[in-house]
């Protein structure tokens, strides 16, 4: 019955507004997995009574749909857990995908949305997570279960076995006491954690680092691509920073942890700079970089999908290191994205520098929706091209 239910809501859901392709869906098999999970932990008494869920990394709402659907909540039975189910996703497509998802099925309610910390664990018996890709963004989560969740919390962490390993298992076992490697299953498996260990000291993150090369003490939270480090495409773009024009206003776009957004401010000290990022993690961690460096009243931090909040024509510079992953698979359409939304923000005569590697041919895409493009330096990997706005947005 339960997996008629899931197949059901499954086959419903989009991603939208992330990026929606044939070869992408909203679900892969690791949510059936910890939702069967977890209802074998209610039906067999294993949580306390009253307790409360949570849910991480919910992609597009699978999990947390997928938990209401199967009516073992509110339900006053024995084991069954108690109050609305909380549920945090870093990327802001995620957020808006969830609530999407629900008012297409017609779920009212049922949910709240939280950042990671106190309010999204605080009590929680049960924690559902879909396992990032960093071990980073692994430990900034289990050390916030571990330090707010129930003392008696079970967490069911799982993933796609392809992208798990070794040192998830050891990350998990820094914070609890109780790991559990569960049987595969359609290639996705379930580490079950339990028995937090006590959180002593401050939470590790965000976590701060001086590059000596630029002189920038850089800021990142778990999630955050690269963590302090400062990523080779980037590092390449910005070795053309003495070439970039001044601009009243700049954008780094898929600002990470603004390294990009705080050299330019650095540079050019009459620009206002925005950094802006669907990621959460991302956007605190490029706020403490502005704030580290002296540039806090100069840069604004921004969490937003593709630049959608900001006014058409209102920027004359944008820089972008666009991704070329949409999760797990590689694809261009989340780049392509952000070039039409560069085209939409710029203004006429207005320029965006892109840094991208050289297979993915950007160039004509950039000519279409931007306007004239030349390349301004390439290496073994990267190319980096200038496109000036001369026409009305696409």
């Amino acid at each position: 019955m339960a997996d008629n239910t899931l197949v059901s809501l499954f086959s419903r859901l989009g991603r939208s507004p992330d990026v929606e392709a044939p070869n992408l869906q909203a679900w892969d098999a690791t949510d059936p997995l910890l939702l069967e999970a977890a209802g074998g932990l209610l039906a067999d008494g294993l949580l306390p009574p009253g307790g409360r869920l949570a849910i991480v990394g919910d992609r597009y709402g699978a999990l947390t749909l997928g938990a209401l659907a199967l009516n073992r909540w509110n339900t006053g039975e024995p084991g069954a857990l108690n109050g609305p189910v909380r549920v945090h996703q870093d990327l802001i497509t995620g957020e808006r995908a969830l609530r999407n998802n629900a008012e297409k099925l017609g779920v009212d309610g049922g949910f709240e949305q939280f950042p990671l910390g106190a309010g999204l664990l605080s009590g929680a018996t049960l924690v559902l997570l879909q396992l990032p890709k960093s071990l980073a963004e692994l430990e900034e989560i289990a050390d916030a279960v571990a330090r707010y969740a129930a003392p008696d919390v079970v967490l069911l962490a799982g993933g796609r076995v392809k992208h798990m390993s070794l040192g998830m298992n050891a990350v998990l076992e820094r914070h609890f006491g109780e790991v559990q490697p569960q049987r595969a299953r359609q290639k996705s498996r379930i580490l079950l954690a339990r028995r937090p260990r006590p959180a002593t000291g401050a939470p590790p993150f965000p976590s701060t680092e001086v590059n000596t090369d630029l002189g920038l003490a850089v800021c990142a939270r778990g999630a955050v691509f690269a963590g302090t480090g400062l990523d080779i495409g980037t590092r390449f773009l910005l070795e053309f920073l003495p070439r970039m024009p001044a601009a009243r206003h700049a954008v780094d776009l898929g600002c990470g942890t603004g390294i990009l957004a705080a050299m330019y401010a650095r540079s050019h000290p009459g620009s206002r700079v925005t950094a802006t990022d669907q990621s959460a993690a991302a956007v605190e961690s490029a706020r403490a970089t502005a704030q580290a460096n002296g540039l806090g009243d100069r840069i604004t931090a921004l969490q937003d999908d593709a630049m959608g909040s900001l006014p058409e024509a209102s920027a004359g510079l944008i820089l972008l290191n666009p991704p070329f992953h949409v999760g797990a698979a590689v694809h261009s359409g989340a780049g392509i994205k952000l070039i039409e939304a560069a085209g939409r923000v710029l203004a006429p005569g207005g320029e965006l520098w892109t840094v991208f590697n050289s297979h993915l041919h950007y160039r004509p895409t950039l000519q279409r929706l931007i306007g004239p493009t030349r390349e301004v330096g390439r290496n073994p990997k990267f190319t980096v091209t200038a496109s000036i706005r001369k026409s009305a947005a696409v």
